[in-house]
């Protein structure tokens, strides 16, 4: 793709433009939830679609022209419906956010009560954190991991479950490096009289390849991203059994957003299409082993993971055991300086600032779809460790960014 139209009419957005695209042919992302599409899910998310106003679902809109946008909605219902599995799929959702949005305005009245996992030890801000819209709507009380192990702590959750009466219990998490039970967490939200919405934004792709256990079927509702693990367009998604399809699509438009994005939606449709071919299952096997590769070898140099390893597409390292004086913040930005990009995370008992926090977070799927395999991601820890022990010398840095040019040489991501 190049920006010769967007030059001619707007220097200054085209130049940004060039610069993004340069940066990520030159970086390795290891932002967790991070991807790189193909070039056609771009081509489709730039398409006329974006002039579309298509208020409603295929065959029920309140605008006329809407052929083309129902023919592209459609299709991706049902390649959605045919990954996962789901009886019901709304795939107008803006982002995972909105998605989870639209199951609280289905199945909760304000001031209900929403049981979800502490932000601090890998929940999302979406599952009812103060500064969001659910923590200012719904009353809310968090679970934990367990401190010692770093799992989640399911019978923690059940005693709190027992004790708060949640109307909706929340699954799935941002930072969270294990398989998720969401059979024991349903059993849970059975016990209590209580909604079970499982939020895969992270773990889509992860489920739809069959390298996680999937909630579909499990849980009353799944929400999840479509930029993530499973390559699509970006916005999210919404999954439930029938019986609560017509309350989620009156909860998504017109409760929680107008007109969808339509050339979002044909990016996803196009990605859908992508990961129902073979090759999308060895990916996300290949997106998993790299994680493990990768956690495995830092660990090796020292470095701490929270749980002691991983199940999915990311490590959780937590700096304090090895380097007690060092901040994720202070890794983040010498790693960027390196060519790496990753995020500072906070860490189970955190002790310092959320903008500050003790530990990082690295992701494999944006390096699996580059090309890389186990052995190279064993070498991609070896530069974060040296980086991690010598964050601000700059000779260190400089041979990393050396090298890491070399690997982005190597593997070649957009022409």
């Amino acid at each position: 793709m190049t920006y010769e139209t967007v030059r001619a009419t707007d220097p200054a957005v085209a130049e940004a433009l060039e610069g993004e695209r340069a940066r990520q042919n030159d970086t390795l992302a290891m932002i967790a939830s991070e991807n790189h599409v193909s070039e056609a899910v771009m081509e489709a998310q730039s398409s006329e679609l974006t002039n579309n106003y298509a208020e409603g679902y295929p065959g029920e809109r309140y605008y006329g022209g809407c052929e083309y946008a129902d023919d592209v909605e459609q299709l991706a219902i049902d390649r959605a419906t045919e990954l996962w599995g789901a009886d019901h799929v709304n795939v107008q959702p803006h982002s995972g956010s909105q998605a989870n949005m639209g199951v609280y305005l289905a199945a909760l009245e304000p001031g209900d009560k929403i049981l979800s996992l502490d932000l601090t030890h890998g929940g999302h801000l979406s599952h009812g954190h103060p500064a969001n819209f659910a923590g200012q709507v719904y009353e809310v009380e968090q679970y934990e991991v367990d401190a010692e192990t770093g799992y989640v702590d399911y019978e923690g959750l059940r005693e709190t479950a027992e004790s708060f009466d949640p109307d909706i219990i929340v699954s799935g998490y941002s930072a969270y490096p294990r398989e998720v039970d969401f059979e024991r967490i349903q059993a849970t939200a059975d016990a209590v009289d209580a909604y079970h919405l499982a939020d895969i934004a992270h773990i889509t792709g992860l489920v739809a390849a069959g390298v996680h256990e999937s909630p579909v079927g499990i849980a009353d509702f799944v929400t999840g991203s479509t930029h993530k693990t499973i390559r699509a367009g970006r916005g999210g998604i919404i999954m439930c059994d029938e019986e609560y399809a017509s309350d989620i699509d009156s909860a998504v438009f017109p409760g929680a957003q107008g007109g969808p994005a339509m050339h979002n939606v044909a990016g996803k449709a196009v990605g859908f299409g992508e990961a129902l071919e073979p090759e999308f299952e060895r990916y996300a096997e290949q997106t998993v082993a790299n994680a493990k590769a990768l956690g495995d070898r830092l660990q090796e140099h020292g470095l701490d993971l929270v749980s002691g390893g991983t199940d999915n597409h990311l490590v959780l390292v937590d700096l304090r055991p090895s380097h007690p004086d060092t901040t994720g913040k202070e890794v983040e930005e010498s790693l960027e300086e390196a060519g790496i990009v990753l995020n500072a995370n906070t860490v189970p008992g955190e002790t310092r600032s959320a903008f500050n926090p003790s530990g990082i977070r690295a992701g494999t799927p944006c390096l699996t779809t580059r090309g890389f395999g186990e052995e190279a991601c064993r070498e991609v820890a070896d530069l974060i460790y040296d980086v991690v022990d010598a964050p601000h010398d700059d000779d260190v840095v400089a041979e990393v960014s050396q090298r890491v040019d070399e690997l982005t040489d190597e593997y070649t991501l957009y022409d």
